[in-house]
This record gives C-alpha cells, structure tokens and sequence, in this order.
C-alpha cells in the first residue's frame, strides 16, 4: 500500500516536470513565427491581470461583484513596490507582509 503511494507521487512529480521542461527543450530547437510571440507575451499580462481582479473582488450568484477590501489593502503596497522595484519577490514579500498586518490589526 505504502509502495504505491511513494510510486504515485513520484510518478506525478516526473509528469509535472516533464510538462514543464518539454516545451522549454522543444522551442530551442524551433523557430515561432513572429506573430505567435508577439500573441504570447501578452500572456503573462492577462493572467496576472485575471489572478488580481478574481482576489479583488468577491463574487456571489445573483448579485454584482464586490470589493474585497482586506485584499485591496494589500494590494496598494504591493503595487508600489512593483511600480518601485519590478522584482516578483519583494512584490510577493510586501503583499504577504501587508496582508499579515491587516489581519494582525483585526481588520477582517
């Protein structure tokens, strides 16, 4: 039993890992039309921009979104520090930070 958990999650790591690697090994050795890159870089901005907007808001069947004002809060430093610095980890680390705080002070 415990043999086929251990073989479970190895296998899960191996296929995550190749899901992740494949493409990165494939694209060096192919060229894409310039059309196509300039459609992905765009990527990253939209899930950025639909990861941001699905945690500002909060959202209920049959009434309009509304305002998730511990995360708004959080998001104020966190975007000054990206505007500042353009580095993920102090962005990640000042948004972590300020949520703690906000919940530390019992705002929620």
């Amino acid at each position: 039993m415990l043999t086929k958990v251990y073989l479970t999650i190895i296998l899960c790591g191996l296929v995550t890992w190749l899901s992740r690697s494949l493409p990165f090994l494939l694209l060096k050795k192919v060229k894409l039309p310039s059309w196509l890159v300039d459609f992905l870089s765009f990527v990253p901005i939209a899930i950025i921009t639909a990861i941001l907007f699905e945690n500002l808001l909060t959202v209920k069947n049959g009434y309009w979104p509304i305002l998730n004002l511990d995360n708004c809060l959080a998001a104020v430093p966190s975007l000054v520090a990206g505007l500042l610095t353009k580095n993920l980890l102090v962005i990640v680390l000042v948004g972590v930070l300020a949520m703690a705080l906000l919940r530390l002070s019992g705002t929620n």
